[in-house]
């Protein structure tokens, strides 16, 4: 009997946009291991009340971009990727509404920038897992290693803010 190879990796990259004229847009995009898109989701708009302001105070931002818009987006996905990379410190705030794996990454700003206390630098980018996935850290850099040798990590980011914005114009 032969032996199944494992399926690759899959790595997912959640985001969120704010535009003035209608609200706050989600996105979620998977990739492959090469950062070939394997899956995108966006949100509708989400707009924020006056009342909602007032209600969810200083918990409005993780309120928004964690359960309304990251767990949302999260549960659309048929793929469930090795780790997902935010670029919006809010968005963390889905790893309670998830089991998959959750860190920030940025780009770093020179040389010299450190990366945070357990967290790691991947070619031009500082990855911090979320607390809850501090211990695994080290496979989580190891699973990123392969995609950052592929695709800058802060990259696709940019790519779902431009689907984003494309989308609004038609």
């Amino acid at each position: 009997m032969q032996q199944q190879e494992a399926a690759a990796p899959a790595f997912g990259f959640l985001t969120a946009v704010e535009s003035p004229t209608h609200g706050v847009f989600g996105g979620y995009l998977l990739v492959d291991g090469w950062g070939r898109p394997l899956e995108f989701h966006c949100t509708a708009p989400v707009k924020v009340s006056r009342a909602q302001q007032i209600l969810y105070g200083a918990t409005l931002q993780s309120h928004l971009h964690g359960r309304q818009i990251g767990a949302a987006l999260l549960a659309e996905g048929s793929v469930a990727p090795a780790v997902v990379l935010t670029d919006r410190d809010a968005m963390l705030t889905a790893r309670s509404h998830t089991p998959l794996p959750m860190a920030f990454v940025r780009r770093r700003d020179a040389a010299t920038d450190e990366p945070p206390v357990g967290g790691f630098a991947l070619g031009d980018a500082c990855v911090s897992p979320h607390t809850s996935d501090s211990a695994g850290a080290e496979a989580i850099r190891a699973r990123l290693e392969e995609l950052s040798a592929a695709v800058d990590l802060t990259e696709p980011f940019e790519r779902i803010r431009l689907a984003i914005e494309e989308a609004q114009r038609h």
